[in-house]
């Protein structure tokens, strides 16, 4: 359906044309729940062999906050975390802290985190499927191709492999934006309170929550100004933000001390980002670089997605559908900025080339999106939505190229690594450094391929070559992320891991453990999470007089090589080639 046919059935209080076909009379019932559930568990159990290679953290420190927390939310040892006391949140740890329940070594532990993860982060697929349905009509067909494109994206999957709140935040976004839909739709206590109750755990999870439950107070407080929501409709909304804001707190304070906060506390940074010239330069140069990936990664469709969603704001065309494009396209517009202005606070941050971690939850949204606009847009339109999309992909890319050579001619290089954006170093092949005329040019051949695909005008033809090219998309992110597996995932995990382990070392409870600060930190902090009876406390040279087992440095011929026999300890073993040996006191 064209946006000007949908203009004219919807009415001035944001109801919206229903286009959705019904499935064939003929088609079993149960044939679509079961290529879910199917779906479901074969993405849980793809995303966990996706990660068979690490067995220990790789992605420090975050995993090791999220996981040191988690433990002690169970009566474990407690640990430090990254965080500081503005961003703390407990929402990922509580959920993953049943892990910790088994008793087992962490090994067991991690795959038990990584199998949640798993789960959770595939429910990507159905609630994909439910989005393309419910929001943007298409057929069960067509909905479940692009929820398999939806979920199989590297942007969503990748983080499923690490312990990390990312695991799922895309599909808590996706829960909440049906809800969005279906508050708009029709607006009432019930929908308003799970409208709340996902806001309010997206909050709990992590800190970007604070804009999509900005998110859902705008379009509550546009609903109850257009007299669509009650009172009762309100209070609905707001309760379950504050119990999920409130929980947060007393989660905290329960854990008290247990887990040491290693973040720095909130500066002046802030301020400077949005007043100085070069602070909102550098912050609007950053959100229009995610803004960018966010396209590229989706091959075109985030950007057909988002010029459908200007124009729909621009026209002021209402609908469920263009409410919830509405208030998705302000969230992650929300997130983008949200994220530089807090990583500006950063003591001593080295300005990124890109970081687009905190906007990834939207990915699988805005493909959907742009899905839907494919068929149910006319040509001509499309066709217009499509030279817009082209020409961003253009500009940003040269911009984004310029901006760099800039800051190398400066003395002052962007940073660029793996976990900045490790779907776009895979599609670009950008593991050096970063290639945005890479970038743009696939995104640019990828809105080119879809339209020639819809200059086919005999419908049922083009719809089947749409189909293809669906197919097609969830085979480059399957391949991309057997990339990423290859040459980041194995890599990291394999430089990371201890060898020999912790019980190899004869290491066991109740020995007191200590951890030197000149073994690498990725060694150290995985040495640690195998002592999982007790907190392994940091020293320098001399370790804690308590201490009946350390991890030092082990260095032959260097002169920070640690001695532990002038501390009366006596070696157990370790590794001279990667920096580090367990003693035991004598």
């Amino acid at each position: 359906m064209t946006i000007e046919a949908e203009a004219t059935r919807a009415d001035d209080t944001g109801g919206s044309a229903d286009p959705r076909g019904s499935a064939s009379p003929d088609r079993p019932r149960l044939l679509l729940p079961l290529l879910l559930v199917g779906g479901w568990l074969l993405g849980t159990a793809w995303r966990i062999w996706l990660a068979r290679h690490a067995s220990m953290p790789f992605a420090h420190t975050d995993e090791d906050s999220y996981l040191n927390t988690a433990r002690a939310l169970v009566g474990g040892p407690g640990g430090f975390s990254s965080e500081n006391e503005t961003l703390r949140r407990i929402g990922y740890p509580l959920l993953i802290a049943p892990a910790f329940l088994l008793d087992r070594d962490f090994l067991d532990t991690y795959l038990a985190v990584r199998v949640i993860n798993a789960a959770w982060n595939a429910t990507v697929l159905p609630l994909a499927y439910l989005l393309g349905r419910r929001l943007l009509g298409l057929r069960p067909g067509p909905a479940l191709a692009a929820a398999a494109g939806a979920a199989t994206l590297p942007a969503v999957a990748f983080h499923a492999t690490v312990a990390m709140t990312d695991a799922v935040l895309a599909p808590l976004l996706l829960a909440w934006l049906l809800a969005v839909h279906r508050l708009v739709e029709r607006p009432g206590p019930a929908s308003a309170a799970l409208c709340g109750a996902l806001a309010g755990a997206t909050h709990l999870v992590h800190s970007r929550g604070v804009v999509i439950v900005a998110g859902s107070a705008l379009l509550v407080l546009a609903l109850v100004v257009r007299r669509r929501l009650g009172p009762a409709g309100l209070l609905a909304a707001v309760l379950p933000v504050l119990a999920a804001a409130l929980g947060n707190e007393v989660g905290v304070r329960l854990l008290g001390e247990t887990v040491r906060l290693l973040g720095e506390p909130a500066g002046g940074n802030v301020v400077r980002a949005v007043t100085s010239v070069r602070g909102l330069s550098q912050v609007l140069a950053s959100v229009g670089t995610q803004l960018w990936y966010l396209v590229v990664v989706t091959f075109g469709l985030a950007g057909l997605a988002g010029v459908e969603a200007v124009v729909r704001l621009c026209r002021r065309i209402g609908g469920a559908a263009g409410w919830t494009f509405g208030v998705a396209l302000l969230s992650t517009v929300g997130v983008a900025v949200g994220a530089e202005v807090v990583l500006a606070d950063v003591p001593d941050r080295v300005p990124d080339a890109i970081y687009a971690r905190y906007v990834q939850m939207f990915a699988p949204f805005w493909l959907l999106v742009g899905t839907g606009v494919l068929f149910g847009t006319a040509y001509r339109p499309l066709l217009r939505r499509a030279a817009v999309a082209v020409l961003l992909l253009a500009v940003g890319g040269v911009l984004i190229r310029l901006r760099l050579d800039r800051a190398e001619a400066e003395g002052t290089p962007l940073r660029w690594g793996g976990f900045s954006a490790p779907d776009l170093v895979a599609l670009t092949d950008g593991w050096r450094q970063m290639r945005p005329l890479v970038g743009s040019a696939i995104g640019i051949a990828g809105c080119l391929l879809l339209v020639l695909v819809l200059a086919i005008r005999h419908r049922a033809v083009g719809t089947r070559l749409l189909a293809v090219v669906l197919i097609a998309l969830v085979v480059a992110n399957v391949a991309t992320m057997q990339v990423l597996a290859q040459r980041l995932i194995r890599p990291l995990a394999v430089a990371g891991t201890p060898m020999p382990s912790v019980p190899e070392l004869g290491i066991r409870p109740p020995e007191r453990v200590a951890a030197s600060t000149g073994v690498p930190y990725q060694l150290r902090f995985n040495l640690s999470h195998q002592v999982t009876w007790t907190e392994v406390p940091w020293f320098g040279d001399r370790p804690p007089a308590d201490a009946q087992v350390v991890f030092a440095r082990w260095a032959p011929g260097e002169p920070d090589d640690w001695d532990g026999a002038r501390h009366g300890f006596v070696r157990l073993g370790g590794d001279p080639e990667r920096k580090w040996a367990g003693w035991r006191r004598r």
